[in-house]
């Protein structure tokens, strides 16, 4: 099996897990989950320095989930890595467990900030750029964002700091999925021209297919070996893999019945 493949694979079975928990829930968020998780898979694969055996290592690098619904993505790639017992992903949103609906860092390793409450991910991830460079350390920090979350203006108040600061150690990555809760993101409130507004806000605009490992992992290095401040813009599908969820609002948060957990895991495997 090829880097590429692997890759591919990797995420995949993360898929599965992603379902197969959410179902065993009864509730979770499986369309925002669905599209980002190439996205973390490559991330945590190949870009991300960290040492799930000291999760508060000084020199490791950052990630912020800013879009904490998709928690399940997350939570499927930290226990992959090692940072907690993968029989912990059958207890997501059960009272006492470490796997909240949306992560919390004073309970799961490798999770650096509890996010929930959407636009807060870039303000987080400007103070932790600002941190290394004023520490002189050499960590990165990798923010990832939804499109719908975009519609909030504090992300937008935080891209005037990463252009003031030249923060070109944070990395801001935007899962351009087009739906949100209730609706397409054209229909709830429309961001226009992203690229245009993004780059207007100083940042350097990388786009790529959110779905290709390959193409993920050549925006992240772009990203990591430009000098200044830098935005990736994926173009994913809301719950890639299934075919009845795809692009389905509806599926940003619906509880997976019977039938479906059937139908999906048959998609899911057929294409391991």
């Amino acid at each position: 099996m090829t880097a590429v493949d692997r890759l591919q694979h990797k995420a995949q079975e993360h898929r599965i897990t992603i379902i197969d928990m959410i179902h065993k829930a009864g509730s979770g968020h499986s369309g925002g989950s669905l599209s980002c998780i190439e996205i973390l898979t490559v991330l945590y694969e190949e870009f991300m320095t960290v040492d799930p055996s000291k999760p508060g290592w000084e020199e490791r690098d950052r990630f912020v989930l800013s879009k904490g619904h998709a928690a399940p993505a997350l939570y499927a790639i930290l226990a992959g890595k090692g940072y907690f017992h993968p029989q912990e992903l059958d207890t997501l949103r059960r009272t006492g467990s470490i796997l909240q609906g949306h992560p919390c860092m004073f309970k799961l390793p490798g999770v650096e900030m509890s996010t929930g409450s959407l636009g807060m991910g870039i303000s987080v991830g400007v103070g932790m750029a600002l941190a290394a460079k004023l520490q002189n350390r050499s960590y990165r920090t990798f923010v990832l964002c939804g499109d719908g979350e975009m519609q909030e203006g504090q992300n937008w108040e935080a891209m005037m700091s990463i252009g003031k600061w030249q923060l070109d150690n944070l990395v801001l990555i935007i899962d351009r999925n087009h739906v949100q809760l209730d609706g397409t993101v054209e229909e709830v409130l429309p961001l226009g021209d992203l690229h245009a507004k993004l780059r207007a806000f100083g940042l350097h605009v990388i786009s790529c297919d959110g779905h290709r490992t390959t193409a993920v992992a050549e925006a992240l290095k772009q990203a990591c070996d430009r000098k200044g401040p830098v935005a990736i813009v994926a173009e994913t599908v809301k719950g890639k893999g299934i075919s009845f969820m795809e692009g389905q609002s509806a599926w940003h948060g619906k509880p997976i019945g019977p039938d479906e957990y059937r139908q999906a895991m048959a998609e899911l495997r057929e294409a391991l």
